[in-house]
């Protein structure tokens, strides 16, 4: 009769951490939070256009407010990226939603913006190296009166 494993017997259970419920159910070190909602359709002078809302729940040090909620257009989301590519040649900037030429205020078109614009923007404030390097992230994430012409290089 063959003998069972000793490997079993000399094994002991691993113990978990003693944490307490703070510890297990806290604020976590660091985090953000960034979502973009849905678009507004706006009219002015220029003509009608979109506009989304920006909202940000941060601990991280880097960034001054820990909520912001600030409104930008596809347009700065356009400079935004073209400024992050300028600014990191080590990072690699993920692609935006492409222009619209026909339907642009569709609710299907809008919708699939939105998602994608909230994609590329929690990639791209997600990047500890744009976090960190960047001049123009943060202020566009957090500053309600940020202006392209202040950051253009």
């Amino acid at each position: 009769m063959p003998r069972p494993s000793r490997a079993f017997d000399t094994t002991t259970r691993l113990r978990p951490n003693d944490q307490s419920l703070d510890d297990q159910y806290g604020e976590p070190e660091n985090f953000l939070e960034i979502s973009v909602g849905m678009p507004v359709i706006r009219n002015d002078r220029s003509g009608r256009y979109a506009d989304y809302e920006i909202e940000c729940f941060t601990n991280i040090p880097l960034f001054k407010l820990k909520h912001s909620t600030v409104r930008r257009r596809y347009s700065d989301f356009e400079w935004l990226r073209d400024m992050l590519t300028k600014e990191s040649e080590r990072v690699n900037i993920p692609p935006l939603p492409g222009k619209v030429l026909f339907n642009r205020f569709d609710e299907a078109v809008l919708k699939s913006r939105h998602e994608n614009l909230q994609r590329f923007l929690q990639i791209v404030a997600g990047h500890p190296l744009l976090q960190t390097g960047s001049k123009v992230l943060i202020p566009f994430i957090q500053d309600p009166s940020f202006n392209r012409k202040t950051y253009e290089m």
